[in-house]
């Protein structure tokens, strides 16, 4: 469905100077190594990010849970201890009427197989991300192709899972440090423009616990019993929040435009927007980080790059899904419809959406296909008697 991608940055990054580099990272406190270089793209083997904490200013919006709510509140730890997660998943990726798929996702529904594991008692694990490219796609596909060496590169934490709030703060920790590691590692790797980038969303599914983080426009959607909940907050000048971070940063908005180039306010890459010297930058690579924990009422998650939300509502979005899940209980036929939807209603961009089931789906009977149904019933002598006359022109 999706055709061969054109590569459009053909023009190679310049040299950035090893003291930004050290700005950088030391104003997030993260250490990197960094050494010559090479042609191959696992760029990230030759990136080391430290276990401290990453100092990070993130935006809170409305709709997002604090861990430290998550954690202390009992009301949705006593029926999530006996909720545990039947995860499957579907997908659908299409061109859409653009000249070239500039989408790109990762769908794993087992995660610890995937990495080579075993959790002492089994749990549900699994991830999934969707990257948006712009300026071409080099800098979303050299995200997917280092992804799992970047977000998973300690395994063993995972191992050593443990439900309380230390584990899910390193948790927390360990992606925000994906997302600055990702975008530094762009800055370093010549087989990306400068002019190239990308936005990231990504949601990790462990026992009960669900983890989204996202830079961008992307967009995750949580159906609670049939309602939508906004997992993510989509990072465009038009959200007041993020038009004032981006003022105070010296930056502007022109029509629209993040200083009139870009439409959003957070991506990976887009070097030649950033700010050099280790200097505070309006355009930035810092995730929003969302963990909610799971209960039965959380039926399934949306995750979907902007040409689908730019002409579906989230509650749109989840109504559609859940009359296709109680209909057929196919994850895939539900991101395809999705997809089908969103080109029925002229979105004008590449389309990507992930459909993650989450609790076992009851098939509804009404929502299945029935036959039509006649009814019959008999006529008196005198109306057959007439009916006759008529047919025969009497």
């Amino acid at each position: 469905m999706v055709a061969e991608t054109e590569i459009i940055c053909q023009k190679s990054i310049p040299m950035l100077d090893v003291k930004y580099h050290l700005c950088v990272v030391q104003e997030h406190g993260v250490k990197v190594d960094v050494s010559p270089t090479s042609n191959v793209v696992p760029i990230f083997g030759h990136v080391r990010v430290a276990a401290e904490s990453v100092s990070t200013e993130t935006t809170s919006f409305e709709s997002a849970v604090s861990l430290h709510e998550m954690i202390g509140d009992s009301t949705l730890e006593a029926p999530a201890i006996k909720f545990t997660p039947d995860v499957r998943s579907g997908c659908c990726a299409d061109i859409g009427p653009r000249g070239s798929m500039d989408d790109e996702h990762i769908q794993i529904d087992d995660l610890a197989a995937h990495l080579g594991f075993n959790f002492e008692h089994p749990m549900a694990s699994a991830f999934y991300a969707v990257f948006d490219g712009h300026g071409g796609p080099d800098a979303a596909v050299f995200v997917k192709n280092n992804a799992m060496r970047l977000f998973f590169e300690d395994a063993h934490m995972l191992q050593s899972y443990d439900a309380d709030a230390l584990f899910l703060k390193r948790l927390e920790d360990s992606h925000r440090k994906a997302f600055l590691g990702a975008d530094i590692a762009l800055a370093d790797e010549r087989s990306v423009s400068s002019s190239c980038g990308t936005t990231a969303l990504t949601a990790l599914v462990l026992g009960r616990y669900l983890m989204v983080a996202n830079a961008g426009d992307c967009r995750a959607v949580l159906c609670k019993r049939g309602v939508a909940v906004d997992m993510s907050q989509d990072h465009r000048p038009s959200y007041l929040p993020e038009r004032r971070r981006v003022e105070e940063m010296g930056g502007y908005i022109d029509d629209g435009y993040l200083n009139g180039h870009l439409s959003v306010t957070r991506a990976l890459g887009d070097w030649d927007l950033k700010n050099a010297l280790g200097s505070v930058s309006p355009l930035i690579a810092d995730p929003d980080v969302q963990v909610v924990t799971l209960t039965e009422e959380d039926e399934f998650l949306i995750i979907g790059c902007d040409g689908i939300w730019d002409v579906l509502s989230s509650q749109d979005a989840v109504s559609l899904v859940r009359r296709g899940l109680r209909r057929h209980d196919d994850p895939e036929q539900c991101a395809r419809e999705l997809v089908k939807e969103a080109l029925r209603l002229h979105s004008s961009d590449n389309l990507t959406a992930i459909v993650i089931s989450l609790s076992p789906v009851q098939i509804v009977e009404s929502c299945l296909p029935q036959r039509r149904r006649f009814r019959f019933c008999s006529l008196s002598e005198e109306a057959r008697t007439r009916l006759r006359s008529l047919l025969e022109g009497n």
